[in-house]
């Protein structure tokens, strides 16, 4: 049995981690969060100790290191906001636990070429969750491009919409500088998925982007992308509004439309295993989406949303 600690203990997917760490056989030890509506911690670990100052959650989780008796944190899960993860990772790298960090990673690729040398430093590792990778729909379509004896380019469109109410554009995720902005925000591993099945990014235009959607075009080595990412509920399409869902994901490639709205369950609970086995994705598995994103926030729009999206016709930038 391994012990974790958890910072962002009542963010909106620290369920999974708590779930996964139950899951895996593992005992949550300490938790912090500046909020205090943590009440789940009693579904999970009733015992886990549970701070909502870093001061003192600093202070508890170096005396448990110095402990003699082994209780230390081995691994710390981080689920705080976007902004705070490069310094939870630093935090939990020199507090001689390995870390297991929500998407996105970081907001940039200069943090991760910095995280390198503190893994390095201290001998510890930064894991990520990169959910897709394990899907299996996302797995059969990596195989079937992959069995193709030429590169070729496939056609390939992305819509993921999930709609959010006002709150959103008042909390940390409406702020692009805490955030990364909606490309970085929900879709960060849509684009990680992408590089893991058609290869390296060959070209990347944003059309439009705002603070609650974006679109553009995307090239890898064996794929065209269109994409379009929104948190706007008037963007998902009448008939699935009717049937009050408030989520359309899909992808289509060559016209075949990917199946994987299901299986997302316990996706974390598998990433989880492989880290635990010594297979997690590290700082280097997520270069390409960092990469990505960052390009997408710093892009001047170029085009037509409408050209981008069938439910968006006649809107312009």
């Amino acid at each position: 049995m391994k012990n974790f600690a958890m910072i962002g203990a009542a963010g909106y997917i620290a369920p999974r981690h708590l779930k996964a760490i139950n899951d895996t056989g593992n005992n949550l030890i300490a938790a912090l969060d500046v909020n205090d509506s943590v009440g789940i911690l009693d579904s999970y670990f009733p015992n886990t100790d549970f701070f909502t100052e870093f001061e003192r959650f600093d202070r508890h989780i170096d005396r448990l290191r110095r402990d003699s008796r082994n209780a230390q944190a081995e691994y710390i899960a981080i689920c705080s906001p976007n902004y705070l993860h490069d310094a939870h990772i630093r935090f939990s790298l020199r507090s001689g636990a390995d870390a297991i960090c929500e998407k996105p990673l970081v907001l940039t690729p200069d943090n991760i070429e910095e995280l390198k040398t503190v893994e390095a430093e201290t001998g510890h590792r930064v894991n990520t969750i990169l959910q897709l990778r394990l899907h299996p729909s996302i797995i059969a379509l990596r195989d079937r491009v992959a069995r193709t004896d030429l590169p070729t380019k496939h056609d390939v469109e992305l819509t993921y919409i999930t709609s959010r109410g006002s709150w959103y554009l008042e909390s940390w995720k409406g702020d692009t500088k805490k955030s990364g902005g909606i490309a970085t925000n929900i879709g960060v591993h849509f684009y990680d998925m992408l590089h893991f099945v058609f290869g390296e990014v060959q070209k990347n235009v944003v059309h439009y982007v705002s603070a609650t959607k974006a679109a553009g075009y995307l090239e890898y080595t064996n794929a065209r992308v269109r994409w379009f990412l929104s948190i706007d509920i008037d963007d998902v399409p009448a008939e699935i509004r009717k049937a009050g869902q408030r989520t359309y994901r899909s992808i289509t490639c060559d016209g075949d439309e990917i199946e994987f709205s299901g299986g997302f369950t316990d996706l974390h609970t598998r990433s989880y295993e492989e880290i635990l086995n010594g297979n997690g994705f590290g700082l280097d598995d997520n270069w390409v989406a960092i990469d990505t994103v960052t390009n997408i926030r710093n892009a001047i729009p170029k085009g037509l949303i409408g050209d981008y999206h069938p439910f968006l016709k006649g809107q312009t930038v």
